[in-house]
């Protein structure tokens, strides 16, 4: 355990008491001064700690940051989230946790900023991200899947961050195929996936989380929300987060060992688009129809107006009013 994680196991043994800079050197085995140094460096990362003269330190409060430190703790996981990367500012989540899975082995190494210069969505299209007000994270997967069973991966993170939104807060989440979130037909999360493969093998996936959580309508554009504007309150942002992570390591769970077809019996529950009448863009020419169902691999079914069933992996929906 990291020194700043032993400074707040130890706060944390003893909540609202102070503890002596003595105390703390004896049990670290450091001198008080690098116990005041670990003081400063969690200071700066927003935790509230009070320092009196013959009490020593007291913990008042915790950052609302999602930093590494608290995001891992007492988070139940198996996979996800063993390993988290948090930073302030980052260009993109993406490209942090791709290059991280270019020269790590593992999986569900996770990586948190607060703000990203270049965040991106699906199609090359910008993300925006109001600091210290969304989660904005990229998680690493190896499926033992073909590249073209990718989209699974994009439908089964709908559905867990769906169930957990609608077990966390009185909401009904929508997923619209493939990679978005509703609420009352506005933009809450969108999901990115990107992929590292051979021809017959996925060697990585890199699954993008933008979830808007404290943001103000003035923040957003206008077919977007946030969870803070329907549910009327500020959300505690790493408990949140962390349910999130503890839904996607259940529902990765059960697609590992059970296939994608719990799943799918989940994301028709959860769908905004089954029964619409849709018009899709995809291969460079648009189509319009009746979205009637997705299939066993996460393609899109459209009936056209003339009967043919069009099968669509990937492309941009609208539902039609």
């Amino acid at each position: 355990m990291m020194t700043d994680e032993k400074i707040l196991s130890i706060f944390r043994k003893y909540p609202g008491q102070h503890v002596s800079g003595e105390e703390l050197s004896e049990e670290l085995g450091i001198s008080r001064t690098a116990i005041w140094k670990h003081i400063e460096d969690l200071r700066k990362i927003g935790y509230n700690i009070e320092a009196e003269p013959h009490l020593g330190y007291r913990l008042i409060s915790l950052p609302d940051r999602l930093v590494a430190l608290e995001l891992s703790q007492g988070l139940n996981t198996k996979i996800i989230g063993k390993n988290i990367l948090s930073y302030d500012t980052v260009e993109s989540t993406m490209d942090a946790a791709y290059d991280l899975a270019i020269k790590t082995k593992g999986e569900g190494a996770c990586v948190f900023a607060e703000s990203q210069r270049k965040g991106r969505g699906r199609m090359g299209r910008d993300w925006q991200s109001p600091r210290y007000k969304g989660i904005y994270a990229s998680i690493i997967l190896r499926p033992d899947i073909l590249p073209n069973e990718t989209p699974k991966i994009t439908l089964m993170t709908a559905v867990s961050i769906a169930k957990t939104i609608s077990s966390k807060f009185n909401l009904e989440p929508q997923i619209k195929w493939p990679n978005d979130l509703l609420i009352d037909n506005k933009k809450i999360c969108g999901i990115l996936t990107e992929m590292n493969a051979e021809a017959d093998k996925v060697k990585f996936l890199v699954v993008g989380i933008g979830i808007n959580v404290n943001s103000k309508q003035s923040d957003l554009v206008d077919t977007a929300t946030s969870l803070k504007e329907k549910t009327g309150d500020k959300i505690d942002r790493i408990a949140f987060a962390k349910a999130v992570l503890e839904g996607l390591d259940e529902h990765y769970a059960i697609f590992n060992e059970k296939g994608f077809q719990p799943i799918l019996d989940e994301l028709r529950n959860f769908s905004s688009t089954l029964g619409r009448r849709v018009k899709v863009d995809f291969r460079n020419r648009r189509i319009e129809g009746q979205a009637m169902d997705v299939d066993e691999s996460g393609a899109l079914l459209v009936r056209l107006d003339n009967g043919f069933v069009e099968r669509i992996l990937s492309g941009d929906v609208m539902l039609v009013r």
